[in-house]
């Protein structure tokens, strides 16, 4: 009996990983029902994360919680036995802009902070902390301040939210820290190697994406400059320039200097989360994939992974994407043993974005009809 394990992150705009694996799954079972298809959808520890845990079997808990500029809104974590994943885009990240207009001075992580104090509240002694999606750049501060630290301006007066705020920001006070915040661990999936500053900084590469103009990507470095010296002399530690620091706006920062949170490659924690080293031990082939196979999937990404873990197993690997802009022999070289694309069945991108899912089958029935005289 042949198994395939079907472990896609999502195609952004189009489906869920969960969503992906459904649809191939469907196409596999109309050519080879006699196949036993294996969901373990993943993530890269941005958006996602908390639904390939989910999918791996963790609870799911609903929390309300305020976005980037101070909505609320209801999010989840996944929690399984002392462990919870929350996932910085479900709760402060970029989609959650009201409009989707940015607010690239004033968008704070508040609101992250106050997912995160839920669960530690609610038993959680290690928070496994996903940083991609940042709407911010304001060093983690929104989030601090919702664990109880107290960012105050010269007059002693408390320091709004937002990047720029911290420009008035004088000193930290971490008395009132939760106490529970202090005895947890902190991992952070975090797949970039960024300062807090500078021109490699959390401000001047990623400030733009957030909408920031180049006179604002100065303010707000000015700003993450200040943060860093008031935290580190509260700290008695300055970590500004550790690899990691600029992650979501400089939330790896704060989580690093405060919560004394450790950094580690997103994909390995997912894979970790859903089990996948078991579950790859037992399938003949993996499929996995993502919207778009270009340069950045081979820097760090979630499909890749899946296929270094999975040659290491001496499994074979085909990737699905959206669309694929890597040539054969980076394809093989990332450890896939072909990929295929939606865009090649159709090539229109709106059309492919919208029947993603019946696209998807088609590609699940080739797969199975030209495996089945190999594998089946």
């Amino acid at each position: 009996m042949t198994t395939v394990l079907l472990s896609p992150d999502k195609f952004k705009g189009s489906l869920s990983a969960a969503g992906v694996a459904d649809a191939l799954a469907r196409g596999i079972a109309d050519v080879a029902p006699d196949w036993v298809c294996v969901r373990a959808p993943i993530a890269d520890g941005g958006d996602g994360t908390v639904d390939a845990a989910v999918a791996a079997g963790w609870e799911r808990v609903a929390v309300e919680t305020t976005g980037p500029t101070g909505v609320p809104h209801i999010t989840s974590y996944a929690r399984g036995g002392p462990t919870a994943v929350v996932e910085l885009a479900s709760a402060v990240g970029l989609e959650l802009l009201p409009g989707g207009e940015p607010d690239a001075l004033g968008a704070t992580t508040f609101g992250l902070g106050t997912v995160i104090r839920h669960a530690l509240v609610h038993g959680a002694q290690d928070i496994v902390l996903g940083l991609g999606g940042s709407a911010s750049t304001d060093g983690g501060a929104g989030m601090l301040q919702a664990l109880g630290v107290t960012v105050t301006d010269r007059a002693g007066e408390h320091v709004r939210p937002g990047g720029t705020a911290l420009l008035q920001a004088a000193r930290v006070d971490l008395s009132g820290l939760l106490p529970e915040a202090r005895a947890a661990r902190f991992t952070l999936a975090c797949d970039v190697d960024n300062p807090l500053l500078g021109p490699d900084g959390a401000a001047a590469v990623y400030g733009p994406q957030k909408g920031a103009s180049p006179s604002q990507v100065t303010l707000l470095d000015g700003a993450l400059r200040t943060w860093a010296d008031v935290l580190a002399e509260a700290t008695g530690t300055d970590l500004r320039d550790v690899p990691g620091a600029g992650a979501a706006g400089g939330t790896g920062f704060g989580a690093m200097a405060v919560l004394g949170a450790v950094a580690r490659p997103g994909v390995d924690i997912v894979l970790e989360l859903a089990d996948f080293g078991g579950k790859v031990a037992a399938a003949d082939l993996v499929i996995t994939g993502e919207g778009s196979l270009d340069e950045q999937s081979l820097h760090g990404k979630a499909p890749v992974g899946v296929a270094s873990a999975a040659r290491a197993a001496g499994v074979p690997v085909i990737a699905v994407a959206g669309r694929s802009v890597l040539t054969a022999e980076q394809i093989h070289a990332a450890g896939f043993r072909r990929a295929l694309a939606l865009s090649e069945i159709e090539p229109d991108p709106a059309r492919s974005m919208a029947n993603a899912a019946e696209l998807l089958r088609r590609i699940g029935r080739s797969i199975a009809g030209g495996a089945a005289g190999r594998l089946g």
